[in-house]
């Protein structure tokens, strides 16, 4: 059981930062028309204004990436020291509670006692198992994992799982688990913008058949020599702070999750001002959200200066930090 509670705990932090570029629809003022700008490049923001005591920050995270690639810069550091609390997409201290987990792995099943048979032809399906037994899964861990939704298994269609947690790779780092730990160690409480249950059900917008052929083209498409590393595309748009070219890059999937941003991506945006205004309404909040939200028309940066707020970007290249 342990071994499926570190996958659910993986999964959760890897929602990927889906998105579109949102169409430049025109506001009507009293006597001019305002268009939607591209916000500036850059993963550190600094929210002031609104009647706020305190300034708070929003923080773009890439949920997965190469040690490598990993970085913090000195003035994200200075701006999570500064902070008095520090919140998530979820709660991260919640998922050491192992009724939680219980409950979560639960959760990431397929309704009905659907598996993956169910919704890929004999071929399609003996291709998908072919390839995670490749990656180190067991026929008896497959037994199960074939149950869980597509679009978790399409997370890991890369991953080397013969260890059983990717996230415990030490080629792979999560920054929330690093700002999990910086919390810790400096007895900051946490929170999070919605619930890990909320964030799981968000995949039964999609219909289990679309999610099955999305994990089979994000296998075919590892296998394919000439299609583009996406992940290391978006690795060098992150190292390089263009928010923008996330969520330009994001649309250019129209065939897939992309026709599902209003669920995945937008309504959680709109979800979590009302929530982020609660918060740093009482205290210095530093935010720590895919950088996927930020940017675009409805993008959390955007949605933020609708409600008042000054957003200003503190984009710093100096390094402090690499693992």
């Amino acid at each position: 059981m342990k071994l499926f509670i570190q996958f659910i705990l993986a999964l959760l932090v890897s929602v990927p930062m889906w998105g579109q570029v949102a169409a430049e629809a025109p506001t009507t003022t009293d006597t001019t028309i305002t268009k939607y700008s591209p916000v500036a490049n850059s993963l550190l923001w600094a929210i002031t204004g609104k009647e706020l005591t305190d300034t708070s920050y929003l923080y773009g995270t890439i949920h997965m990436i190469g040690k490598e690639d990993y970085f913090l810069t000195e003035q994200t550091k200075k701006a999570f020291n500064e902070s008095e609390k520090i919140v998530f997409e979820i709660n991260m201290e919640n998922m050491n509670d192992m009724m939680s987990q219980f409950g979560l792995l639960m959760k990431a099943f397929m309704n009905d006692g659907k598996t993956l048979k169910d919704f890929l032809n004999e071929e399609e399906y003996t291709e998908v198992k072919a390839h995670f037994e490749e990656k180190g899964i067991t026929s008896f861990l497959w037994n199960m994992m074939e149950r869980i939704k597509p679009m978790f298994l399409s997370m890991f269609a890369s991953t080397d799982l013969s260890g059983g947690n990717p996230m415990a790779s030490e080629d792979i780092v999560s920054y929330e688990m690093e700002f999990m730990e910086m919390a810790k160690e400096q007895e900051k409480p946490m929170d999070g913008l919605e619930t890990a249950e909320y964030q799981i059900s968000v995949f039964d917008s999609i219909p289990y058949d679309a999610q099955a052929q999305m994990l089979l083209q994000s296998i075919r498409a590892e296998i394919d020599t000439t299609a583009i590393d996406e992940l290391e595309v978006l690795a060098t748009l992150y190292k390089n702070q263009d928010i923008n070219g996330m969520i330009t890059m994001f649309a250019e999937d129209t065939e897939g999750i992309g026709k599902y941003e209003e669920f995945l991506l937008l309504n959680r945006n709109r979800n979590w001002i009302p929530v982020m205004e609660g918060m740093m309404g009482q205290q210095a909040t530093f935010f720590g959200v895919g950088a996927g939200h930020l940017a675009g028309e409805e993008g959390v940066v955007n949605l933020l200066k609708k409600e008042g707020y000054t957003l200003t970007p503190l984009k710093d290249k100096t390094v402090l930090q690499r693992l």
